[in-house]
């Protein structure tokens, strides 16, 4: 299977051993936009709000032409700023690109609660909570 890895900046030091293990399993992994260099929105702001916005005008077309050509995507999903499970504005554009594209959908963890819990929970994602190998069953 084709898996796109989705999730805040802040967790991409988590996903290493994630991707590892996936590709172990025979699966083809693309990575999250700015994996490479996780600091490019912190560093495109300092050039002015236009500068960013075009960067996340990019940065969505990417996604949404990744997101085309595989047949899931994972959202890596822990704890940030307090919020248990967070999924920031970005990762949740890539879960409804998916949903769109009639994707499957797969959260490392359960749905954050909050105020798009019911919109997450339409897209009707896989909850895998760490457990890799229910993917290689979907």
């Amino acid at each position: 299977m084709k898996i796109f890895i989705i999730s805040s900046a802040s967790f991409y030091e988590k996903i290493e051993p994630i991707k590892l293990k996936l590709e172990e399993m025979g699966h083809t992994i693309f990575l999250p936009n700015t994996y490479d260099n996780p600091d490019l929105e912190k560093e495109t702001w300092k050039k002015g709000f236009e500068a960013h916005a075009k960067l996340e005008q990019e940065l969505f077309k990417r996604s949404e032409e990744k997101i085309k050509h595989v047949d899931a995507v994972l959202c890596v999903n822990y704890e940030k700023h307090g919020i248990e499970n967070y999924i920031g504005g970005a990762t949740f554009i890539e879960i409804y690109e998916a949903f769109k594209n009639n994707k499957k959908i797969f959260l490392f963890h359960d749905i954050p609660k909050g105020m798009l819990y019911d919109e997450i929970a339409g897209f009707n994602p896989i909850v895998i909570n760490e457990d890799l190998s229910i993917i290689g069953i979907n």
